[in-house]
């Protein structure tokens, strides 16, 4: 995945530099030295170098997923719509909240996911908010690497004063706190609503943060022309972009990331991925993991859908789902490809080509998931059972009525 320092477009998007019957030399939890194994085998500092044999299987870098609301409540009537879910934040431990969390974390580095954006939203209230800020960073590099952004989505009742409380309390408390990185904003098509949330993006910006949109409704060209005029690192969910947001996007400093999983639990209209790989938008793909909406922590079905689905070739997937991910999370200097200086973010799969990848639809293909390079994830052998206990069961005939 060795490339420039611009996120992938165009034909760049597909290019994976492949390297056969390759091998990476690891120190202290950073790559310094990619190439053949030949080569990486005769250096000095791999004479003593604890070996990890992956002779004929893919080596790539870990999953980045760019967009999850990791922390809604789970299945259930608490997480059937926003007051709800802000309802049961209120009345729920933030230790129980944490737990809940890290067991999808630890799902997701199963399937091969390193980093993971995850986003607040809850509406703009001061403890709600801050409690969830607090879970994120205890967080932190356990297992992956977490992001956080604050999400504001505006209620439909009451949105100024709303507005007033993200922009005078809380952007300025999460700021003092170093508590997320990044706003983002589920941006309305409403003139007199926008008029508001530019307002917000203005101040989100002079306090540093890097902006975010949301821009699901059906007409989104308004929101990729102010994530171009804000600088937004990423557009997120363009399922009903068309020809002409398009061109805004592939002129646009800015990463669209599109949310498969998303598209199929809706039954909407699928994302123009092929419309915007030709045109030359920097893609990433994402879960948009929900527990109660999108229960999605696969990163390897999310590739699979952009196959199927959206019509992107697996190597354009790839790079959507690491590369472009970590460019979208302002990561790629450090993770997303298999580099020299970069962190030691790895996947070993049970196939012995990237393209397996698109075929596996739902499935696990990750061997070991290493993070810095140590493995925080080995796949396990199946146990045979207690043999007293299935002794018991009566044996099946064997035999065709």
């Amino acid at each position: 995945m060795r490339g420039p320092d611009q996120p992938r477009r165009g034909p760049q998007l597909k290019e994976l530099g492949i390297i056969p019957d390759g091998a990476l030399l690891i120190r202290d939890g950073v790559v310094a030295e990619v190439g053949p194994s030949r080569r990486i085998e005769n250096l000095a500092g791999a004479r003593d170098a604890t070996e990890i044999n992956a002779a004929g299987r893919v080596v790539m870098p870990g999953f980045v997923d760019s967009h999850t609301h990791l922390l809604w409540p789970p299945s259930g009537p608490e997480g059937a719509d926003l007051e709800n879910a802000r309802r049961y934040v209120r009345r729920a431990t933030g230790q129980r909240i944490e737990t809940r969390a890290r067991e999808s974390l630890e799902a997701m580095a199963r399937h091969g996911t390193t980093t993971v954006e995850v986003k607040t939203g809850f509406g703009p209230e001061v403890n709600v908010e801050a409690k969830l800020l607090r879970v994120l960073a205890a967080l932190q590099d356990h297992p992956i690497h977490t992001v956080a952004t604050f999400l504001l989505n505006l209620p439909e009742e009451g949105r100024e004063e709303a507005l007033e409380l993200a922009i005078g309390v809380l952007l300025p408390r999460i700021r003092r706190g170093r508590l997320a990185q990044f706003a983002d904003v589920a941006w309305h098509e409403d003139p007199a609503v926008a008029a508001g949330l530019r307002r917000y993006l203005h101040a989100a910006q002079s306090m540093g943060f890097r902006p975010k949109i949301h821009a699901h409704r059906p007409h989104p060209a308004a929101a990729i022309v102010e994530g171009a005029a804000h600088r937004a690192v990423s557009v997120d969910h363009l399922e009903h972009a068309a020809e002409e947001e398009a061109r805004l996007m592939a002129g646009a400093p800015v990463v669209a990331t599109l949310l498969p999983a998303d598209t199929f639990r809706m039954r909407g209209p699928a994302a123009p991925a092929r419309l915007f790989a030709d045109t030359g938008v920097a893609i990433a793909l994402a879960t948009n993991f929900n527990p109660h909406l999108t229960p999605i922590f696969n990163m390897q079905t999310v590739l699979s859908m952009a196959t199927r689905e959206l019509g992107l070739t697996t190597g354009e997937a790839i790079s959507a789902a690491t590369i472009n991910g970590a460019h979208a999370l302002d990561l790629a200097a450090r993770t997303g490809s298999l580099e020299c200086g970069k962190s030691a973010d790895v996947l070993i799969l049970n196939a012995s080509d990237y393209r397996e990848l698109a075929e596996n639809f739902g499935g696990n293909l990750v061997r070991m998931t290493l993070r810095h390079g140590e493995p925080i994830y080995r796949e396990g052998a199946v146990g045979p059972g207690n043999p007293e206990i299935l002794q018991r069961w009566p044996k099946w005939p064997g035999r065709l009525a």
